[in-house]
C-alpha cells in the first residue's frame, strides 16, 4: 500500500512540475505569437485560474481562505512574470524565476535563525557564480529589464510560498487569493485598454495557463505535498527550469546555448547543495 501511495505521489509531483513549466511556455507563446500584451494575459490567466480553483473548491465544499497580503504577492508575481516574458526566452526566464524563489526562501531561513553549514555556503557561492556567468556581457546575456522583472516575480512568489507554509487548507487559501487578485488584475488591464489588442489565440493560451497550468496544476501539487517532505518538495522543483528549457527548444525553437547550460548547472547545483544539506539552528551566544 505504501509503495502505491509513493508512486502516486511522485506521478502527481511530476505532473505539477510539467504544469509549472507550461506556465512559462504558454506565456511566452501568447506574447510572441499573438497580439496579447502582458497586462491582458495576466488578467485572463488570474481570472480563469480563479474560476477553475473556485469550481474545485466548491466541488469539495471548501470555503474561501487566503488574505489580501498573499493575494497582492500572487498578483505581483503574475504581472512581473508576464512582463518579463516579453523579453526573455523561456529557459532563461524559468532559471531566473526559480533562482529568485529559492534565494528568497533561503534568505528568510537565515534571517529566521538557520545557520548554514560549509557545504551550504559552498552552494551559495556556486549559485552566485552561476548568476555572474548568466549576466556576463554578451549576445546570450538576458535583457536587464526582463531579468529584473523575473527576479521580482520570483521574490514575490517566494514570499507567497512562505506565507502559505503551515496553512491547514492550501487549496482554499490559494482559491481565495486568486479570487482577491482577479479584480485588481482586471483593473490594471483596463488601464491599458487603449493600447491593447485582443487576440483569440493569445486568449486561449492565457486560459490554458490559468486553468490547467495554474489552477489545476496547483491543486495537483497540493495533493502531492501531502506525502512529500519539505526537502523532497524543494528538490523536485529543481527540474522545472530544465523542463522549461527543453519545452522552449521543442515548442519555440529556442536554442539551449552553452552560456545558459553552464549557468544553469552552476545555479541549480548550488541551490541543490543548500536545500539538501542539513542546516543547523542558530544557538544563542
Amino acid at each position: 500500500m505504501e509503495s502505491k501511495i509513493l508512486l502516486k505521489t511522485w506521478i502527481l509531483a511530476a505532473l505539477a512540475m510539467v504544469a509549472f513549466a507550461a506556465n512559462s511556455l504558454l506565456c511566452r507563446l501568447a506574447l510572441r505569437e499573438s497580439g496579447l500584451d502582458a497586462a491582458l494575459f495576466t488578467a485572463i490567466r488570474i481570472g480563469s485560474g480563479a474560476v477553475a480553483l473556485w469550481a474545485i473548491a466548491l466541488s469539495q465544499k471548501r470555503h474561501l481562505g487566503g488574505d489580501w497580503t498573499s493575494a497582492l504577492a500572487l498578483l505581483t508575481y503574475a504581472i512581473a512574470f508576464s512582463y518579463a516574458y516579453m523579453f526573455l526566452a523561456v529557459g532563461t526566464g524559468a532559471l531566473i524565476l526559480f533562482g529568485a524563489v529559492q534565494a528568497t526562501m533561503i534568505i528568510k531561513g537565515v534571517l529566521g535563525g538557520e545557520r548554514l553549514i560549509p557545504l551550504q555556503v559552498s552552494g551559495l557561492c556556486l549559485g552566485i557564480l552561476g548568476l555572474i556567468v548568466l549576466f556576463l556581457p554578451g549576445l546570450t546575456a538576458p535583457p536587464l529589464a526582463g531579468a529584473l522583472a523575473m527576479a521580482t516575480s520570483g521574490m514575490a512568489w517566494g514570499i507567497y510560498s512562505l506565507r502559505g507554509r503551515g496553512i491547514a487548507d492550501p487549496l482554499a487559501a490559494t482559491t481565495g487569493n486568486f479570487v482577491r487578485a482577479m479584480p485588481i488584475a482586471l483593473g490594471i488591464s483596463l488601464v491599458f485598454a487603449n493600447t491593447q489588442h485582443f487576440d483569440h489565440t493569445g486568449a486561449v493560451y492565457a486560459v490554458l495557463s490559468g486553468v490547467l497550468a495554474s489552477g489545476i496544476g496547483y491543486a495537483i501539487w497540493y495533493s502531492a505535498l501531502r506525502n512529500l517532505t519539505a526537502t523532497s518538495a524543494a528538490s523536485v522543483q529543481l527540474s522545472v527550469p530544465v523542463i522549461t528549457a527543453l519545452g522552449g527548444a521543442i515548442a519555440l525553437s529556442e536554442p539551449i546555448t552553452a552560456h545558459l547550460a553552464g549557468a544553469s548547472i552552476a545555479i541549480l547545483s548550488g541551490i541543490a547543495l543548500v536545500i539538501l544539506a542539513k542546516a543547523r539552528p542558530r544557538t544563542a551566544s
